[in-house]
């Protein structure tokens, strides 16, 4: 039989694998990392032997703390956890027993809403994709490829030009997604993006949105946007406005990820200097709209925006 101390150091080794796996990429995308944070959350409020509220809370807290660590630039996630330990600590309950299903309530609840945004972002984003149309992208999203795939259902008829973001090659998942949605894709190596900039719409993601209205995506996404406005081509954003970075708002600059020298040249000279950072920021004045659920915003009124949908995210 498992003593207290003992059951608490296998939820904690659980979060810890959790936590190397997004390192790892082996969980990627913003969205699928908010899921795997969730689920490991869930898990440690279901396996507790806390025997008080304070007990559960410090557990549920370190856990928070572990996850936090794991990628700098993942406020999706960050926001998901806080939204649920906001809604633990603003219960009243007691028994440890109420508390865990009040974890999984609130992760419900959050994906709920997060699956809520999606359907709206991609019914608001989808209006803008028109027949005949070219339509640039970059790196993967899954909200971009909803919103494609509803324009799609809508009875639009587009193609797609899409970029295969290395060191990682996601860009690779958005090809196979769009070829299985049956949208006619061209696939180009990064470097090609100002040649093949013969399109009438960008749209990307973003791993985080800052209180300034800049964004924080994937290498690379500032060439595009750069690019996209030397050839007149709007540039949009497609994004939940829980991927709002709170810390921003305090002067804290979003963390931008620095990853392995080996995912750019596995077998570089050793004194070579090799840089690998994972995002960067696009400033707000490339961006002609952030297609959000609460319709299409210029990128300087998204702090307001947050503040009147989801007011708890600021504090």
């Amino acid at each position: 039989m498992l003593t207290t101390c003992s059951r608490r150091t296998e939820t904690m080794e659980a979060v810890r694998a959790t936590v190397e796996k997004i390192r790892n990429l082996e969980v990627k995308g913003a969205r699928n990392v908010a899921i795997a944070a969730l689920e490991v959350l869930k898990l440690v409020a279901k396996e507790t032997n806390a025997k008080n509220r304070k007990a559960f809370l410090d557990e549920l807290s370190e856990a928070k703390n572990m996850l936090f660590v794991s990628r700098p630039t993942e406020p999706l996630m960050r926001n998901a956890v806080r939204f649920v330990l906001n809604t633990v600590e603003g219960s009243e309950k007691k028994k440890v027993t109420d508390l865990s299903e009040i974890v999984t309530f609130g992760s419900q609840k959050f994906m709920k809403k997060l699956e809520a945004s999606q359907e709206r972002i991609a019914e608001i984003g989808a209006k803008r994709i028109l027949d005949g149309m070219v339509v640039f992208t970059h790196c993967h999203s899954s909200t971009v490829t909803y919103l494609l795939k509803k324009a799609k259902e809508n009875g639009r008829t587009f193609e797609v030009i899409c970029t295969e973001t290395r060191p990682v090659f996601q860009g690779r998942i958005t090809a196979n997604e769009l070829l299985d949605l049956g949208i006619k894709t061209t696939f180009i190596v990064d470097s090609a993006a100002r040649s093949f900039m013969k399109a009438d719409i960008a749209i990307v993601g973003a791993d985080a949105l800052t209180s300034e209205g800049n964004i924080v995506n994937k290498i690379g996404t500032a060439t595009i946007a750069l690019v996209a406005r030397e050839a007149r081509v709007p540039f949009y954003v497609v994004s939940e406005l829980l991927k709002f970075d709170s810390a921003t708002l305090w002067g804290e600059y979003e963390g931008i990820e620095e990853r392995s020298r080996d995912e750019v040249w596995k077998e570089a000279p050793e004194k070579l200097v090799v840089r690998n950072p994972a995002f960067e920021v696009v400033k707000r004045e490339f961006i002609h709209g952030i297609i959000c659920e609460e319709g299409i915003i210029p990128p300087q009124l998204v702090t307001e925006v947050v503040r009147q949908k989801y007011p708890w995210v600021l504090n």
